[in-house]
């Protein structure tokens, strides 16, 4: 028997109170005693979103939100603008292209993240777009970006900002109304820590007004359709039942932790988690790094797909590689939701003797030394 641990960006290890709460009879979720749970979820996630305004539930992943928040606030032949910068920021330019819309792509090395200036400048140079599409963390590269400082710019001009927070929400600061942030979209296996299979999107008034003139087509992504049914304690269609049963109970943990002190244990986890890796004699691949998620760079000489294997395969430990052009070159580790300080120095102890077993010159103990020396000063 091995023991396994679960260190992906999604999806994360569920908490038993969670698992349990989905074990119950299922029930109908147009009975009346559908309404009260659902409610009270929708005023957990207005709290997690940092947001007075709705905030509409899919049944899908966290992709299905990304492309209602496409369909619902644009026409064909619609200028925006979409940051590039891994897979996840490139999936906002692909979903424009699919319904028509005209991205004006700005491309970021990976590893590094867009600047409020650059964003900015783009605006003033297309006074037409009608929305800017960012991610808060890319999951692919481990890099945060300043959504604040670009809500900042954003407000001063017609366009919407709309933001992936998928692998964000939960983890790391999102202060939606704060913010200025139109659209956020996010799913449910990342740190809200409940299986795949929910998605959601909060909508401002601002983005309101798109909704109002938007002519591409849409049905099950409505957000017409989401907002008259949310009127009525529901959604527009069958929702993920046992999902919601499990967000319900996972919502409450973030609430009696309190979400400043959930962001507060995933910096302190983030910071532990790259101290030691350093210490180890690796390096970080993003230069912005997200508390979510630590990108690490495979050493010279090492087989990365087959570091991910042995992780796995002898130690238990299910992390994720790199990908498309950082297929083998990156590894990564998340600190996501359910998550404490343990999982920290096992991820760190498993790296330690992974890389002796591959023959990497690497001191075992340095990387939880210096993990817990982090640990011990928060």
């Amino acid at each position: 028997m091995k023991k396994r641990y679960l260190l992906t960006p999604g999806p994360v290890e569920v908490p038993p109170k969670v698992l349990l709460a989905m074990a119950q009879p299922m029930i109908h979720h147009r009975a009346p005693d559908y309404i009260p749970l659902f409610r009270e979820v929708n005023e957990g996630l207005k709290y997690v979103f940092q947001t007075k305004n709705q905030v509409y539930t899919f049944a899908s992943s966290g992709t299905g939100a990304m492309e209602a928040a496409v369909v619902n606030i644009l026409s064909p032949g619609d200028n925006v603008i979409t940051v590039q910068g891994g897979k996840f920021g490139e999936r906002w330019t692909e979903i424009a292209r699919a319904y028509g819309a005209n991205p004006i792509v700005i491309d970021v090395p990976w590893g590094e993240a867009v600047s409020a200036e650059v964003i900015d400048q783009k605006l003033k140079e297309h006074p037409d777009v009608k929305a800017v599409y960012i991610t808060l963390c890319e999951t692919c590269t481990g890099v945060v970006t300043d959504a604040q400082a670009i809500g900042a710019v954003v407000k001063n001009y017609p366009a919407v900002l709309v933001v992936d927070a998928i692998s964000a929400l939960g983890s790391i600061p999102c202060k939606t109304d704060e913010w200025n942030l139109d659209i956020v979209v996010a799913g449910s296996q990342k740190a809200l820590m409940i299986p795949p299979g929910l998605a959601f999107c909060s909508v401002s008034e601002k983005a309101w007004q798109l909704v109002e003139t938007a002519k591409m087509p849409k049905f099950y992504w409505s957000f017409k359709a989401a907002k008259k049914n949310l009127e009525k304690d529901q959604t527009a269609f069958t929702p993920a039942i046992s999902l919601i049963v499990g967000l319900k109970e996972s919502l409450a943990m973030i609430k009696e932790e309190g979400l400043e002190n959930v962001w507060a244990r995933h910096h302190r986890l983030a910071s532990a988690m790259r101290a030691g890796v350093v210490a180890l004699g690796l390096e970080l691949y993003a230069k912005v790094p997200a508390d979510t998620v630590t990108a690490i760079k495979v050493p010279q000489g090492i087989d990365g797909k087959a570091w991910v294997k042995l992780l796995r395969d002898k130690y238990g430990l299910t992390v994720a590689g790199g990908q498309s052009q950082l297929e083998g070159k990156i590894i990564r580790i998340a600190q996501m939701g359910y998550s404490d300080t343990f999982d920290v120095t096992i991820a760190l102890s498993a790296l330690e003797l992974s890389l002796s077993d591959l023959g990497f010159p690497v001191k075992l103990g340095e990387g939880i030394k210096a993990a817990e020396s982090v640990l011990l000063q928060k």
